[in-house]
This record gives structure tokens, C-alpha cells and sequence, in this order.
């Protein structure tokens, strides 16, 4: 993931102007390393080292969800209806 889309995801999911680190922000960095290490997952099926990265990915990016369900229910419902996320 290049510098470019990493800034244009910090600032669709930016609470304010000086954001760069909220839940929403991780969880959609994330979520795009995710799908980058997935197509790579498709073709090379023996990387298992990078599927251990992946899983792990996986694991924060749930950890990340569930803190922001626990702390406000809104912020996570429209934060997985704009990451296209099922649960």
C-alpha cells in the first residue's frame, strides 16, 4: 500500500483534522492490508508465512472491532457498513 492511499483512507475515516490514529482509521488500514495480502494469498499459494500475517491482521483488526462495539455501538455500525464488513 503506497503513502497516497494510506492518506486518502486517514482522511475518509478521520474524526477530526489532526486524526491519524482513532479505531476507525486502524480498522480501515487494516482492512486494506487485508485485501492487498489476500489477492497475494490467491496466487501464492505456499506463503505461509504471510498467511500467518494475515491471521494475525485478522485477529488485531477484530480485537480493534469489538473494543469500538464495547464503547460506542454507533461508531462500529457505520464503520463496518462503510468497510463492506459482515457480522
Amino acid at each position: 500500500m503506497d503513502t497516497a492511499s494510506k492518506e486518502t483512507i486517514k482522511n475518509d475515516y478521520a474524526q477530526h483534522e489532526k486524526d491519524t490514529g482513532s479505531v476507525e482509521i486502524q480498522v480501515a488500514l487494516l482492512s486494506q492490508r487485508i485485501k492487498d495480502l489476500t489477492g497475494h494469498l490467491q496466487s501464492h499459494k505456499k506463503d505461509h508465512s504471510s498467511r500467518r500475517g494475515l491471521i494475525a491482521m485478522v485477529s488485531k483488526r477484530r480485537k480493534l472491532l469489538d473494543y469500538l462495539r464495547r464503547k460506542d455501538e454507533e461508531r462500529y455500525l457505520k464503520l463496518i457498513q462503510s468497510l463492506g464488513l459482515r457480522r
